[in-house]
């Protein structure tokens, strides 16, 4: 059995819901907390591509930092340049990220992490 990994944020309720159901399943968890330990550029561009997402897809565009960083969802930045202002600014990551495997489902509702388990 694959043990499942959260990128968790414990004072997210999205996160803390997600973790709570992976727990639910009897899943075996490696929990990181991306806002101390974020992923690697490269774990962050593999990341994406489970999701098949592209980088800005998994910005949180709403959060202050976004708008103080001087970033626009219209900037023409490359995939690289995305993903480094996430490795630099983990708080601009969306969360809960559960990865299974080769699988990867962002617990936004959390109940959409089920299909990957």
């Amino acid at each position: 059995m694959n043990k499942v990994t959260i990128y968790h944020n414990p004072r997210c309720s999205k996160s803390r819901s997600t973790l709570a159901l992976l727990e639910e399943k009897k899943e075996s968890i490696e929990i990181i907390e991306y806002l101390d330990t974020p992923p690697s550029m490269n774990k962050l561009d593999k990341i994406c591509t489970k999701l098949g997402l592209e980088p800005l897809q998994l910005i949180r565009t709403k959060e202050a930092l976004f708008k103080e960083l001087g970033l626009s969802k219209e900037d023409q930045r490359s995939r690289k340049e995305w993903l480094r202002l996430m490795v630099d600014n983990p708080k601009l990551m969306e969360r809960p990220i559960v990865l299974k495997g080769e699988k990867a489902a962002l617990g936004r509702p959390p109940e959409s992490v089920l299909e990957i388990l």
